[in-house]
């Protein structure tokens, strides 16, 4: 036997501690007249922005943002079939993120005693630099347990040294083994919206396919 392709898969996983959480809040009113309505959402919302400017000030939030107010009215139905007077609506959404989970909870507990705002999502993250390095090292890591893998299959044929032909993503890899040049993976972190206050464990994982030239 002078010569084999071989094809593996290697995956790689670890956990880190979220670092940051990124926040989103709405504020909503409604009521018979559009002017109060627009105005009362319009205090709130400041209300809740003063909050965050007071906590970026101290290092607790990196970054925080409004969007526009909105503004809409509907006609509601009551269970009698008639068309009630109509109804006028604002709200306006904020977002911030939040880098001490101790701040984050009192800040949250602080807006949810008002009944014109909502928290919509709480979603914890790594922070970009952490992401960074952390795929890297373990994109890296499942790239060298297909290695491994190709080099214990060679092993069990009898054969003395492997070479890559390709590495790619879970999928990716070309069915024509000359049809594609080597590419580089990307790891995935897998963390979904949560309204958790303590920051979780986030999983960081790499799947690569390599192909392998046995000899």
């Amino acid at each position: 036997m002078s010569e084999v392709i071989i094809t593996v898969r290697g995956e790689s996983e670890t956990r880190v501690r979220a670092e940051e959480a990124a926040v989103r809040v709405t504020v909503s009113t409604d009521g018979p007249t559009r002017g109060p309505v627009v105005e009362r959402a319009q205090e709130r919302a400041a209300s809740v922005q003063d909050g965050l400017v007071a906590h970026l000030r101290s290092g607790e939030v990196s970054e925080w943002s409004s969007a526009r107010v909105s503004v809409w009215s509907d006609r509601p139905w009551n269970n009698d079939g008639a068309q009630l007077p109509l109804v006028h609506h604002a709200s306006v959404e904020l977002s911030a993120t939040f880098t001490d989970a101790g701040a984050l909870s009192w800040w949250l507990g602080d807006v949810a005693e008002s009944d014109d705002v909502q928290v919509t999502a709480v979603e914890w993250r790594l922070a970009h630099e952490t992401r960074v390095r952390v795929e890297r090292k373990v994109a890296a890591s499942a790239v060298q347990v297909a290695v491994e893998r190709a080099a214990a299959y060679a092993e069990a044929l009898g054969l003395a040294s492997i070479t890559a032909v390709e590495i790619a993503d879970a999928g990716l890899l070309d069915r024509h083994p000359d049809a594609a040049m080597p590419r580089m993976m990307a790891a995935r972190a897998e963390a979904g919206p949560s309204f958790s206050l303590q920051a979780p464990e986030i999983v960081v994982s790499a799947t690569v396919e390599g192909r392998f030239r046995a000899e």
